[in-house]
């Protein structure tokens, strides 16, 4: 009983670890789904605006002219100095009433040769050019040109963007990390090291039923045994049943894993985009059917809090109470049926099941509806991926389902052998 008491311990501080686990994983994944939400990605104007200003701006700093683009700026500046020619032309030679106006006319006329000045125009555009064209020049141009852009960037804004950056940043602050890459890497080597000791604690949890169970087919004829066994078997499932009700039996994530595209000559990439999240328990899924003020709902949160939660903790007391309680109480009739009559309304097992369905109905249409979103061309690809996965919680459920069956077995043995006793019959099998 020492041993099975120290397996007891064992077993409670792995349940212990796993729930800790569990919520620090829930934790991680909630900041980690709301910094790379795509409502501060691919939906964030902000975010947009930023791309657009630095690939243009990279554009803008790395722009040149070919000797064609030149020659073809050359013909435009000339049809804008003939024009402008043309323009003063008018202008001067229309009617006059004033004498300075006159003055000027009759001046433009005498020392003006309009043929010989459109015949400069070439090399006017020329040396124009040329200027624009000199290192000094160009840079001025580019320095104008960004100038205006990030103008037009700041003008360009959403009004939500400022309390989304603050929210991102406070995540980023909590982590102590100040990029996304940065934040990337540590939370992902974060959950590696939180999945691996989970994995290694719920087996631990299972291996110690497993034990329990070895020990019970071992120790079947030691009647003496039976009581304290039990009880500590009782323990055991209630361990097994309050891990498995408070720690993530299920998480929906689906999330667009990247997005690649050009953008005027420049490589924009999204990555990680996540499209939703959810990581429910037991009791998060009660609680968030009875809180939504509608009668279905709570209608539908009570009945899984009554036969997945109530009615097997109180079977499991139900059978402690009965083999440790006297005559009198093995013989209340509530005790009597809690302990061996409950089980139809008993539906932990029913509960096993409808999780694992409603997982294979959530990853079947997630798969169907993300293979929509993947996207393979020449200009722009996308990949899409469902992480929807049962979590240790819910084997650790499944452990206590199995581990309530053979706990009845073993209460109808212990039962059926104090009969013969009584009777004068051998109990020993």
């Amino acid at each position: 009983m020492a041993g099975v008491s120290l397996l007891l311990v064992v077993v409670g501080f792995c349940g212990w670890r796993v729930h800790e686990l569990s919520a620090e994983q829930k934790i991680i994944k909630q900041d980690y789904s709301i910094a790379n939400n795509i409502s501060f990605g691919i939906l964030s104007v902000n975010k947009w605006r930023d791309l657009l200003v630095t690939s243009v701006s990279h554009r803008i700093e790395h722009f040149t002219l070919t000797k064609a683009e030149q020659d073809s700026l050359e013909q435009e500046v000339e049809s804008i100095l003939n024009a402008l020619i043309d323009k003063a032309d008018s202008m001067i030679n229309a009617p006059q009433k004033t004498m300075k106006g006159k003055l000027g006319k009759l001046a433009f006329n005498a020392l003006i040769d309009k043929k010989n000045l459109r015949r400069e125009v070439p090399s006017y555009a020329h040396r124009i050019i040329g200027e624009v064209m000199k290192p000094r020049n160009k840079q001025k141009l580019k320095n104008l040109a960004i100038d205006k852009l990030e103008d037009l960037g700041q003008a360009t804004y959403d009004s939500s963007g400022t309390g989304n950056e603050k929210t991102v940043d406070s995540i980023y602050q909590k982590y102590g990390v100040t990029d996304a890459t940065a934040f990337s890497t540590k939370t992902n080597d974060a959950l590696s090291v939180i999945r691996r000791e989970t994995v290694i604690h719920t087996f631990g949890m299972l291996g110690g039923v497993l034990i329990l169970a070895l020990l019970w087919y071992l120790l079947r004829n030691r009647r003496p045994l039976y009581v304290p066994l039990y009880i500590m078997s009782i323990l055991m499932a209630l361990i097994l049943l309050l891990v498995g009700l408070t720690s993530t039996m299920i998480e929906i994530d689906a999330r667009i894993n990247s997005l690649d595209f050009h953008l005027i000559g420049e490589s924009i990439s999204f990555k990680d985009q996540v499209l939703f999240f959810q990581s429910k328990s037991i009791l998060n899924v009660v609680g968030l059917l009875i809180h939504t003020g509608k009668y279905d709902s709570i209608l539908v949160g009570v009945l899984i809090l009554c036969f997945s939660i109530f009615f097997p903790i109180t079977k499991l007391l139900s059978t402690g109470v009965y083999l440790l309680g006297e005559k009198q109480w093995s013989k209340n009739k509530w005790i009597a049926y809690f302990a061996f009559h409950s089980g139809k309304w008993s539906m932990a097992d029913v509960m096993v099941v409808a999780i694992f369905m409603a997982y294979i109905g959530f990853n079947g249409i997630l798969n169907d509806q993300m293979s929509d979103l993947d996207v393979h061309s020449d200009s722009l690809t996308s990949i899409a991926t469902n992480h929807t996965s049962l979590q240790p919680g819910y084997l650790v459920f499944v452990g206590f389902v199995l581990w309530g069956l053979v706990l009845s077995q073993i209460l109808k043995m212990i039962t059926k052998r104090t009969s013969l006793r009584k009777s004068g019959k051998n109990p020993t099998l």
